[in-house]
């Protein structure tokens, strides 16, 4: 092989890796921006209206109903907000989901107010071991080791 030919070869394979290295790059930045999105209570959801944008909700389970795999259920703000969220969720059901537990759900809000839930996007907060002890008397919570 001549030398221009061999030094054109070299340089045909270095700007092919340099290609696919930037294309990887931006591919993961891309993913890990497009992946985060942001957490709104019950009562921002309810003033932003339906828009059409996919929300991620974290809210107390006021109630809810159960009909085969369908689950309906309503949210309030953490805080316990004036106002409720309902929601329509098809999918798992976590095994801690009851009323007054903190869940996070991805969802659409439709004309109606109500959240239309992706499937399977239901996740339960589990509650700090101390969270009751330290509500009750937070000078004094017991930590056991």
């Amino acid at each position: 092989m001549d030398p221009d030919r061999k030094r054109r070869y070299r340089l045909i394979v270095a700007l092919t890796a340099v290609v696919l290295l930037a294309t990887a790059g931006l591919y993961v930045t891309y993913s890990a921006f497009s992946g985060s999105t942001e957490t709104k209570e019950p009562s921002q959801v309810l003033a932003d209206g339906p828009n059409g944008e996919s929300a991620q909700v974290t809210g107390k389970v006021v109630s809810y109903k159960r009909e085969g795999a369908d689950l309906s259920f309503v949210l309030e703000d953490r805080d316990g907000g004036t106002q409720t969220l309902p929601v329509e969720y098809t999918g798992i059901v976590p095994d801690p989901f009851r009323e007054g537990r903190e869940v996070i759900v991805t969802g659409t809000l439709d004309q109606e107010g109500v959240l239309m839930a992706q499937k399977d996007s239901l996740i339960t907060k589990c509650p700090s071991k101390f969270s009751d002890e330290a509500e009750a008397d937070p000078e004094h919570v017991i930590i056991e080791q």
